[in-house]
Parts: structure tokens; sequence; C-alpha cells
């Protein structure tokens, strides 16, 4: 029995590992998770480190601890967004692809392991799903950078698709061993898992939420704590009444993400460190927990069976699956090959263990060289067959960094710190001129490690980190400012009023946010409203619309001129409307006909798009994280 010194010293040196050897991944390309298992399975009673360790029942626990709090974070960073573009086919994916999965990889496990035929499906089932920490880990750290469509759909099946495989599993060994027999009673086991998941998951993220905003807590360390106690609050009281744990975390930390809680970044860093710790622990334990010699002795029909699953079973369940929600051929293929296996297939090998099977020694080796497999292979080529298909999007670097206001208050505002390179949309343009909206501050420039008070005629200058002091609200418009030139721009919300100055010109406005108001490059706005507007006319919300533009007067000064304009965007025009000919004034009493208008995209698709009536709820997170990427960090 070793001594708790002995085992604070070896968790210390498996963590130090883990972390180089992510370094390590970075660098060659190879997936982390194979080298988590391999820092284990060197650790353990067949490697370098002699640790006797066959505890499944402990295992198990860790693994399930462990997925608990990595889909929570994986929850915190999803925005509604990503859910209304991949709700559907992810949807379709976590249930009927999981079963289309399951059953041909089962029967081919049983043909090629010569095993009973339900004993292969159990196996197959525990191999049906796709593992969100792997998912999660790959697409959002691990240098792929894909169509957004493509990412939510994965990263939503992935989180969702967990009570469909635990439900087979759990079901099959229950009738393996007697306790249910084959027929509605797995039927009533799935419904019991999705539905008080569901509700469960939401709504204690609808109660996390109103606790975060309202409880006074006096150290900003409390607030990660009390979001980590929701999560493992939800996962507990939904398993506890049949539910799906997993499903349930997952929505709550998609809930609480959402809604902008107090110490909505710091909440966040810590999941994420807590996140990379809990797939450090579980991966080294599950490589612990295997025996290389015995791996050796099921290569043979577990490299068939693996070959079969990701040539055959999952692209067969993409296909049938997901056809019908317009992904091209090549988008099909791409899902095809994501079907990135993990912890939760080995940890659901721990349930045939404990159920006392007698086959469950073989199914976990399988499994366990299943994962590896998976790993390698897809895991590895991801980046080659995304450029293959051509389905990769250029990185967006350098990205901007959102800093947390230090407060323990609910604050609404954000501080961005957004980066100037020379192909930045708002270089070699002075402050006064770059059409920002109200309530929009540039608070510091920092220019060669100097920092330079701003003023209007102040200019951005290449290399300039431009500090913004913006409400969420507007902070899709300041992104659009400052966007990369070469990159699909920000996409603007439709039927949503964003306030500009009057004094800014239609050059301006043009420029920056790739809209045609066709008057005059010198002319302010104010100059057009009042251009457009007969002197009766020029009242607070008096409207001017210009092609799939509508400017309405928000203010004016006591001698009469518009201090600030209104700008909305409408959505595109169906092909058989009939294009405007000329400026259309829009009379201020029909402004509730105007917003009840359909809305709908203002431009190309683009990774970063979001609806209007997100912009209050999405996670505050940086706009690297909006466009896909990873943001570089920074202290609060």
């Amino acid at each position: 029995m070793l001594s708790i010194e002995a085992l604070i010293l070896i968790t210390g040196i498996l963590l130090l590992l883990g972390i180089v050897s992510n370094k390590f991944s970075a660098r060659m390309g190879v997936p982390v998770l194979v080298l988590f298992l391999l820092v284990g399975m060197l650790a353990g009673s067949e490697g370098i480190g002699g640790i006797e360790f066959e505890n499944y029942s402990l295992a198990n626990g860790i693994g399930t601890i462990a997925l608990s709090l990595i889909l929570f974070d994986g929850g915190l960073r999803t925005p509604y967004r990503s859910i209304r573009a991949a709700w559907k086919p992810a949807g379709v994916l976590a249930t009927i692809g999981v079963f289309i999965t399951a059953l041909i990889t089962g029967l081919a496990a049983s043909w090629f392991l010569q095993i009973p035929l339900m004993e292969g499906l159990l196996l197959g089932s525990i191999v049906g799903s796709t593992d969100a920490s792997v998912v999660f880990s790959v697409l959002r750290f691990g240098g792929v950078h894909i169509r957004r469509r493509l990412a939510d759909t994965l990263e939503v099946e992935s989180g969702s698709n967990d009570p469909m495989a635990i439900f087979l599993t759990v079901g099959l060994i229950q009738v393996l061993t007697g306790a249910v027999p084959l027929g509605p009673g797995l039927l009533v086991l799935f419904l019991t898992q999705v539905v008080f998941g569901t509700v469960v998951g939401l709504l204690v993220g609808w109660g996390g939420v109103w606790v975060l905003k309202n409880i006074q807590l006096s150290a900003a360390g409390l607030y990660p704590v009390l979001a980590t106690g929701l999560a493992l609050f939800s996962f507990g009281f939904a398993a506890a009444f049949g539910g799906s744990g997993f499903l349930a975390v997952y929505l709550t930390g998609i809930v609480i993400g959402n809604r902008r809680p107090v110490f909505h970044r710091g909440i966040l860093l810590f999941h994420d460190a807590a996140a990379w710790l809990c797939q450090i622990l579980m991966f080294i334990a599950l490589g612990i927990l295997s025996f290389p010699s015995r791996l050796l002795d099921v290569a043979g029909p577990a490299l068939m069976i693996s070959l079969v699953l990701i040539l055959v079973a999952r692209p067969i369940a993409v296909f049938l699956s997901v056809s019908l929600f317009r992904f091209s051929f090549r988008e099909l293929t791409f899902l095809s090959w994501v079907g990135l296996k993990g912890a939760v297939p080995i940890t659901l090998a721990t349930f045939p263990m404990l159920a006392g099977l007698p086959g469950a020694p073989l199914m976990f080796d399988t499994v366990f060289f299943v994962v590896l497999v998976s790993a390698l292979v897809q895991g590895w080529t991801l980046p080659w067959v995304a450029r293959s298909l051509k389905l990769e999007v250029p990185a967006r670097l350098p990205p901007p960094v959102t800093l947390e206001i230090s407060s323990l208050r609910n604050v609404e505002g954000d501080i961005v710190d957004y980066f100037v390179d020379d192909e930045c949309r708002a270089a070699g343009h002075l402050i006064k001129n770059l059409a920002l909206p109200d309530g929009v501050v540039v608070a510091l420039i920092v220019r060669d490690e100097q920092i330079i008070p701003p003023q209007g005629r102040s200019q951005i200058q290449f290399g300039d980190h431009v500090i913004v002091v913006l409400r969420p609200g507007v902070r899709a418009m300041v992104d659009r400012v400052f966007a990369h030139r070469e990159l699909e721009p920000v996409i603007l919300p439709t039927a949503l009023e964003f306030p500009l100055r009057g004094s800014i010109t239609a050059a301006d406005v043009e420029q920056f946010y790739d809209l045609q108001l066709g008057a005059k490059p010198d002319a302010t706005l104010d100059e057009i409203m009042r251009s457009r507007l007969s002197a009766k006319s020029l009242v607070p919300g008096a409207a001017v619309q210009f092609d799939r533009v509508v400017l309405s007067v928000r203010e004016l000064t006591a001698t009469g001129t518009v201090q600030y304009v209104g700008m909305m965007i409408l959505p595109e025009p169906s092909p058989s409307a009939k294009p405007a000919l000329e400026p259309e004034l829009v009379d201020s009493e029909n402004e509730k006909d105007q917003e009840d208008a359909p809305v709908g995209s203002s431009s190309s698709s683009s990774p970063s798009d979001r609806a209007p009536d997100e912009l209050d709820e999405e996670p505050g997170d940086e706009l690297g994280d909006e466009l896909g990427e990873k943001p570089s960090s920074s202290p609060s």
C-alpha cells in the first residue's frame, strides 16, 4: 500500500508528464488522447512505473466525474447559435446514428471475436458514440479549422450522444444478466434517460443562472466553485431519477454559459483548467488500467473491428442520418471521418466488468484497442482530411482578448483588446472616423510598449493594441470595424437597431460595414437624414430606408441637427421581390410593422454569425471563440 506522500508524488509526476505530452502533441500533431493513454500504460503494472491498478469500479468513478466536468465546460462554451444551427442533424446523429453505428459494429464484433450476437452488439454499443472530450479538444485546440456549421454539428452531437450509448450499453447488460427482458422495457429506459436528463439539466441551469446573478459572494474564487457545484448537482440529481447525468450537465453548462453570470470570464478560465486536469487524470488512469500484453492478444480481431467501425459503420450511419440536412458530399465524408472515440467507450467498457459478464475482459481489451486505433488514425489525419476535402477555413490570427471587469456584481460590459495588424480594417484610420456605435469608448492605445491616451484625431497604426470598452449588444459592430480584411466579415444581425453618431460620414459606414447608402462619401449621417426628411418630419423616430438599411432619428440637438442615428439592417429580399429604385421614407407610425418583418442574414455566411436575440445571451467569450478559434489568454 503506497503512502499518501508517495501518491501525491506520483500524481504530480503524472500531471507533469501529461502536460509535457500535450506540448509534444501540439508540435508533432499526435492526438493528445493517445499520449495521455501511453503515459498511463507506461506507468502501469506492465510499464516502467510498475503501478498495480485493477480497480474497475474506481476507474469508472474517475471517468464519470471527469467526463461530467468536461461536458460542463463544453456546454459553457457552446453558444445558442451553435444549437440553433446544428440541433437537427446533431440530434439525429446522436440517436439514430449511434444506433446504426452500434448495430453494424456489433455484428462485426460478433463475427471477428467469435462471441454471441448479444455480446457483440454490447461491444458495438460501447464504441458507438463520438467522444465529447476528444472532439472538443481536436476542434477547439487541435489546429483543425473547419466551417462553423460542421464544427457545431460535431460538438453538439458529441455532447448529446452519450444517453443513447449508455442506454444501449446498460440495456444490453440488463438483458444479458436477465434483469430486463428484450422489448418495451428498453424503450422506457431510453426515454427515462433523455426526458429526465433534459428536464433536470434545463431546470438546474435556469436556477443556477438566477443564483449566480443574485447571490452576493465575498470572494471572486467562489463563483467558479459554485458553478462546479451546480454541475455536479445536475449530474447527480438527474442520475438519481434514472436520467442521463451526462446530458443534464451538458445542458446546464449551455444555459449558464449563455446567460453571462457574474464573474463569467473567471468561471470559464477555472473550468478550462478543470477540464484539462480531468482529461489528463482520466486518460492516464484508464491507461494504467490496461494491460499491453492483453492488447496484443486481441490486436488482430480488434483491428478488423476498428476498420469496420471507421470505414463502414460510421459512414453508413452519417449518410443515412443527415443526408437530408443540406450537407454536401464532402461535408458528409468529413462527418463520417470524425467519429472519434475516447474516454466514454473505455469508461462504458468497465460496465460489463462491474456486472460480472464472462466476456467482459475481452470486451474491455478490444474497446481499448479500438479507441487507440480511432485516435491515431482519425485524430492524426483529421487536419489532412479537412484540407483534402477543401473544408478548412483560414485561422483567425491574432484574435482579440476579452478581459473580465473586476467586479463581483453583474456588469453588462466588456473590455476588449483588439490587435491591429496590416490587414485590420481599422488600420490607418483616425479614431473619430471609425464609425463606432454609441456607447463604445476607445479607452487606451498601446504602441511599442508605450501608452497613448486616445483622442478623436489619434490614428490607429499597425501593431497597436486598442483597448475598447463596450456594451455586449454592440459587440458585433465593433468586431466588424476591427475585422481582418482577408477573412469573411463579422455578420451584423438584422432587425436590431445600432446607434451611430450623426457626425459619421457615409464613406465610413460603407467601408466598415459593407453597406450602400447611395450618398456622397463625405456627407454625414446628419446631413443625409436632413436631406431626406422635411423640417416637419425631422423628429425622433422618423426613418429613411436605403436598400437594406434603415436609418432612424434617435436624438436631436437644440439646434435641430441629428446627434444620434439608429441603423437597422433588413433581411435580404427574396428573388421575386421588386428592387428599390430610390431611398424610401419610412413613416415613424409604421415602425412596428418594420420591426415585425422577417429577419435573415445580412450578408454571406460567416463562422461568427449570430441571431439578434442571442446578443445579450451568448457567452462573453473572445472573438476567437466566436470564430471557432482558441483565444489567447490574458490576466483579468
